[in-house]
């Protein structure tokens, strides 16, 4: 062989060994599925908060296949338990962890903070780090789009409302309510009774059958049950629904109801994470990303009604309008936000006043 021909050749060579080192090798495809483990405050059957979460998990298990493999443990309190949990799922080689109640935060940044290599994605909390992240729906939307149902239905023009906790997530959920149902009818007072409960059966009908003793005929709620819609079917009253489609479970005195799906955020958070494009982030998506919506009305609501709502619910979509601009004062008449100006994410999201209208206190 001459030098020319073996020096040509040994070029060639070099050549193709710098192409292979400046190209992206292509990923082998992954034998082993995407591990995620979730972490529920109640139980799936709550028909719900859990209910609803554990649907978007099996929606996430449809949509992705046997790219994924899902977990998920039950009624975990909020505290010190929660982070053992966590802890486990981590130690255990899950990829991704999901926590769905706000109060796993503390334990899930613990956690994160120990196993550096796993994603953590946590429901309705502020606080991130480098592996986690949070999440949110913008549910003040479709809340205040119920409480035009519930303003323009009420002939009592008194509306319960069963609290859980007083913290922002449910002031922001209680304010909106009662914006959309003082936007149609400002002489209603929607009264609060305050649980202390995500869920309990037995407490939270007790809260629902005080305020109908008050004289309210339409009941709403934030809390993980359908016992206040029982309680108010039961009384011959109606009801706003949360988490999920109360009516398919109650019946069609449950005039329609702000409701979850989580599926559309899991299915794109484990997508982002099996393509290498997650970041962490802080998501809180609307009506328009789908994550929140309204149910489908009960035949008992009249077509003007349905036809308010739908008009507000298109002035969302379009961006035109949203549900904390101004003017809005206070439970004192004092005003807070101006007309013509909106709320920033960072003062709804701290929340800790009530808007006018509503009768009830925010304990301290």
């Amino acid at each position: 062989m001459s030098k020319r021909l073996w020096s040509l050749m040994t070029t060639v060579v070099i050549a193709a060994l710098v192409l292979v080192a400046c190209t992206p090798a292509t990923p082998e495809p992954t034998a082993e599925p995407l591990k995620a483990a979730f972490v529920y405050i109640g139980p799936p059957g709550d028909l719900g908060w859990t209910y609803e979460h554990d649907r978007g998990r099996q929606m996430l298990e449809e949509a992705l296949g046997d790219q994924v493999e899902t977990t998920y443990i039950e009624n975990v309190p909020e505290g010190p338990d929660a982070a053992r949990v966590i802890r486990q799922y981590a130690q255990e080689g899950y990829d991704v962890i999901f926590t769905t109640s706000f109060g796993y935060m503390d334990p899930t940044l613990e956690v994160a903070g120990e196993f550096p290599d796993v994603y953590f994605e946590h429901c309705s909390g502020y606080q991130t780090a480098e592996n986690m992240s949070t999440y949110f729906g913008r549910m003040y939307q479709p809340r205040y789009l119920s409480g035009i149902v519930a303003g323009m239905m009420t002939e009592s023009n008194i509306i319960g409302y069963v609290a859980a906790f007083p913290i922002p997530e449910v002031i922001r959920g209680i304010n909106a309510f009662t914006l959309g149902v003082r936007s149609v009818n400002p002489d209603v007072e929607v009264r609060v009774v305050w649980t202390f409960t995500w869920y309990d059966p037995v407490v939270e009908r007790e809260a629902a059958e005080a305020l109908l003793d008050q004289g309210a005929d339409i009941i709403a709620q934030h809390q993980d049950t359908t016992e206040p819609q029982k309680a108010a079917q039961e009384r011959g009253a109606m009801s706003i629904g949360y988490d999920s489609d109360m009516r398919s479970f109650v019946g069609d005195s449950v005039l329609c109801g702000p409701q979850w799906n989580w599926g559309v955020y899991y299915i794109e958070t484990v997508q982002d994470i099996l393509d290498g494009t997650w970041t962490t982030h802080q998501y809180w998506g609307g009506l328009a990303d789908g994550v929140v919506k309204l149910t489908d009305f009960s035949p008992l609501v009249p077509d003007d009604v349905r036809a308010a709502v739908e008009a507000k619910e298109q002035d969302i979509l379009d961006g035109t309008w949203d549900v904390f601009c101004g003017p809005i004062n206070d439970q004192n008449g004092d005003e807070v936000v101006a007309a013509g100006e909106c709320l920033a994410d960072g003062d709804m999201l701290g929340m800790d006043w009530f808007v006018e209208g509503v009768v009830g206190e925010i304990p301290q």
